[in-house]
């Protein structure tokens, strides 16, 4: 059923496949004029390379947990993919990187700075998405969509007062008269309408699955946001805002 050329072409297929490509991905790649067979053969040996020793160190990792060390090094979860496609979108969008970075040395130095951040910025990743990999899935995803998210960006900051200005309000009614029931409408709906608008700041449509309970997490335990929380709106304030935003997450499917 299957010609040589159509052989090539599905083991190509199965090497993108591999590396989590989607097939329509993949289609608008091997479709490409500029698309060189050989070139992809050494980048797709580069990122597998990449997923395996990734995936050594894990093993690693795991066999030392399975011995009963203690083991809380995050090097095992390393950035190297996200940075893989932070050097790809570099060389693909050369133009757009310099329109918004102002040169290709800026974004060079961002990359850098990530290298340099690796361990704290994975503790992070993973607080927030769950994995690494989530987190470079959701970040390769603002990358295809960086001009349109950027466009969005420059639109919303023209507007960016009012919306202070409007989060400022509903800020200052939930936390008006301390001493009411987190539970009740009043304060929901207001928790509701906040949370809308931190929906409205086009950064990242994927805020990964523990974004909320960081966010609640910093009213009750984070030492600088609940000073400035208190000092704003008065002694207390910032654990009723965290209260009323875990009730509200409690059940919002009930």
């Amino acid at each position: 059923m299957y010609d040589d050329e159509s052989l090539k072409t599905l083991q190509q297929i199965l090497f993108f496949k591999e590396l989590d490509f989607q097939l329509k991905e993949i289609k608008e790649i091997m479709e490409n004029p500029q698309f060189d067979k050989i070139e992809a053969f050494k980048k797709q040996k580069e990122l597998i390379r990449v997923k395996r020793d990734r995936l050594d160190r894990l093993l690693s990792l795991l066999e030392k947990l399975e011995k009963g060390e203690t083991c809380m090094s995050f090097k095992e979860f390393d950035m190297s993919e996200y940075i893989q496609a932070l050097e790809q979108f570099k060389a693909e969008n050369t133009e757009e990187v310099i329109k918004y970075w102002g040169s290709v040395e800026k974004f060079n130095q961002l990359i850098e700075k990530l290298k340099d951040d690796e361990s704290k910025v994975a503790k992070l990743a993973i607080k927030q998405y769950g994995s690494i990999e989530k987190y470079t899935e959701a970040m390769k995803e603002n990358l295809s969509h960086f001009s349109e998210i950027m466009e969005k960006v420059q639109s919303f900051t023209s507007k960016g007062s009012d919306y202070l200005e409007r989060n400022k309000a509903l800020n200052a009614q939930l936390v008006a008269d301390i001493t009411k029931d987190v539970k009740s409408k009043e304060i929901q709906d207001i928790v509701h309408e906040l949370i809308l608008m931190a929906d409205e700041v086009p950064t990242n449509s994927n805020k990964g699955d523990n974004y909320w309970n960081m966010v609640i997490d910093g009213y009750f335990h984070n030492e600088k946001i609940i000073e400035i929380t208190d000092r704003i709106h008065g002694k207390g304030a910032s654990e009723f805002i965290g209260k009323a935003f875990q009730y509200y997450f409690e059940n919002k499917n009930t």
